[in-house]
């Protein structure tokens, strides 16, 4: 029997010796391999935290102790030494184990995370209210340096740091967010990696300090000032301590009995400290640690050869935007592509490498991203900036102020808009239309197939001027729809197919599952008509009327949350037409695959066809 048998929680951890703990840390990366090879989710992130997240259950008294995961995709070790491990089969799986920490799912799990940069701000409130409360227990927040980036995080390090608050922040070193960090900050990190000088001297300075006689007053103070300046003169700056926080590290994150002194350690300083901790992505496993971005986020795939078990359906909607946008960009040298730390995840990799210059990583910085495309734009320059949907609503206020408040040029690429599927509420891209919509100036379309999606992308890169988004789904599309390769006008959509008895208006990926709805409803002998809208916003109203009037009955499709275009689509209707909306609920979807959401939302075309075969034969 294996140690990891008889772990069902932290305090079956902690009686265990050092040399037991090595040996579970081998057998948790045998089992966290095979079990995500079977269920897909994040491989390379769990891989490289295997020996911190038993060290801090090991040293933390959870889950009296408050660890927060930033991100959160880190956690399937966190799950599985608190008593989840065997639903580790369910994970990411419709009704089963969320891949991130949720509070409802345990209570180690202490907040609710999803998007990066979050975690230090979480600690410093829950540290507060402890302080507060006059209670007693440790706060711990694990940040990656790829998190770092974000402009929250530094928000919340300029607080903590000029308060004397007790919390200890595991900055998790590995060089990688999804895409490699890119930056300043990965430099001054990459440094401090590297330059053991400081470690060694800062040492040696403080044992002579300790041994000063208590008279030695000025002589203590003497050396306090020497060793803060060989600190500014081998590591530049030292970031952490001079904005406040007690700086520990580098730490080897693989080495047990290292994390487990400075854990000892920690909890015995005052105020905010900030531990190094320097980890591996992907360590423990082959094809991880050579291809850490392919295995950040993974399919079902064969442990032996590290291959992908799922066929691919061809190219997705990323790729097409990646090569539709090279194609423009070697005729129109003044694009220019930027991205949020998803190079890879959005398709600009072949961008990158062929037009390196005009490509711009900015990090995990989505609202600088959106600010620094304004600046862009302003100088005539045309940026497409290429962002999940669900990443995008963290730059809502730069998109509002920055970029459609000075009716700005700037194409915004959404990819992952609409259900997303495993990775659950936080990644789900149903809330950007309901808000892009109701910004002024801003235009909103959304391609129906690849055809569309490469003409959508041509007209609002060369043929638009003004804010502008182009909302597209993960994965691909099907084959070419009736009318998608019309020219693209404002505020113009068009006739998918034609009918008499009912109106679906759709737009994007829904039009094909109208059509589908269409195909299922003609052997019920209900003829419908299918509009392309194209355009969430401006409307065309003129094709809408014309076909309401026609059928005097109108069902709305469309997979964002009720708050979207559907409601506004449906102001436009005259009284005397019936209409049937279907959208998404007013609730945050959980995770599962798209198709099982939408069938359980009742958006996939069976479930459509059967409602209104009901709703007309009422």
């Amino acid at each position: 029997m294996s140690y990891l048998d008889n772990i069902n929680s932290p305090t079956d951890l902690r009686e265990l010796n050092v040399n037991e703990l090595k040996i579970l840390s081998s057998e948790l990366r045998e089992y966290i391999i095979e079990s995500v090879a079977k269920t897909g989710g994040h491989l390379a992130s769990n891989l490289g935290v295997i020996e911190l997240t038993i060290a801090l259950h090991y040293s933390f008294n959870t889950p009296y102790d408050k660890i927060i995961w930033d991100v959160g995709h880190q956690s399937y070790i966190h799950k599985i030494l608190t008593g989840r491990k065997n639903q580790m089969s369910t994970l990411r799986q419709l009704n089963g184990l969320s891949g991130f920490p949720k509070r409802a799912e345990s209570v180690y799990d202490v907040f609710d995370t999803g998007h990066s940069s979050t975690s230090i701000s979480a600690a410093i409130g829950m540290a507060r209210a402890r302080d507060l409360k006059s209670e007693d227990y440790e706060v711990a927040a694990v940040i990656g340096d790829g998190a770092l980036t974000g402009g929250m995080a530094f928000e919340a390090l300029n607080d903590v740091g000029r308060s004397n608050t007790k919390l200890i922040i595991i900055l998790n070193d590995n060089e990688m967010s999804i895409s490699k960090n890119v930056g300043g900050l990965s430099q001054y990190l990459r440094k401090l990696r590297t330059d053991s000088r400081y470690l060694s001297t800062k040492k040696d300075v403080e044992k002579l300090l300790n041994d000063m006689p208590v008279g030695g007053r000025r002589i203590k103070s003497f050396l306090k000032r020497a060793k803060d300046g060989i600190k500014q003169m081998v590591v530049p700056g030292m970031l952490f301590e001079e904005l406040g926080l007690t700086y520990m590290g580098p730490i080897d994150g693989h080495n047990i009995e290292e994390l487990l002194q400075s854990f000892k350690t920690a909890k015995n300083l005052e105020g905010p400290i900030l531990m190094h901790v320097i980890t591996k992505k992907g360590m423990g496993y082959k094809y991880a640690e050579q291809r850490p971005n392919e295995f950040h986020g993974v399919s079902p795939f064969n442990v032996l050869t590290g291959e992908n078990l799922k066929k691919p359906a061809g190219p997705s909607y990323s790729d097409v935007f990646g090569e539709k946008l090279c194609k423009i960009a070697e005729k129109n040298e003044n694009v220019v592509a930027i991205t949020a730390a998803m190079t890879d995840g959005t398709g600009l990799t072949g961008f990158a490498k062929k037009f390196p210059k005009r490509t711009f990583d900015a990090g995990i910085a989505e609202q600088h991203a959106v600010t620094m495309a304004a600046g862009f734009a302003v100088n005539g320059v045309t940026p497409v900036v290429a962002l999940y949907s669900s990443f995008l609503q963290r730059a809502y206020d730069q998109v509002v102020h920055d970029v459609a408040l000075q009716n700005l040029h700037v194409i915004l690429a959404i990819d992952r808009a609409g259900l997303v599927g495993n990775d659950g509420e936080t990644h789900q891209g149903v809330f950007d239309e309901g808000f892009l919509c109701q910004i002024p100036n801003m235009t909103v379309m959304a391609p129906c197939d690849y055809r569309e999606f490469e003409n959508m992308l041509e007209y609002a890169v060369n043929q638009y001027s003004g804010p502008i988004a182009i909302r597209y789904p993960r994965g691909s599309s099907k084959s070419n729809i009736t009318g998608s390769d019309t020219k693209i006008e404002k505020g113009k959509g068009v006739i998918a197919a034609p009918g008499k008895d009912v109106t679906i208006i759709a737009s994007g990926k829904m039009v094909n599952t109208a059509l589908d709805t269409r195909e299922v409803l003609k052997s019920k002998n209900i003829d419908v008509e299918v509009l392309n809208l194209r355009f969430a916003k401006p409307l065309d109203k003129e094709l809408i009327l014309k076909s309401v009037n026609k059928t005097e009955r109108a069902v709305i499709i469309d997979e964002a949350c009720c708050c979207g275009a559907a409601l506004i689509i449906k102001d436009v209707m005259p009284k005397s037409v019936d209409v049937m909306l279907k959208t998404l609920p007013d609730k945050f979807i959980s995770h599962g695959s798209v198709d099982e959401l939408l069938n359980k939302n009742g958006l996939d075309s069976q479930s459509i066809a059967e409602d209104i075969e009901k709703w007309m034969n009422k």
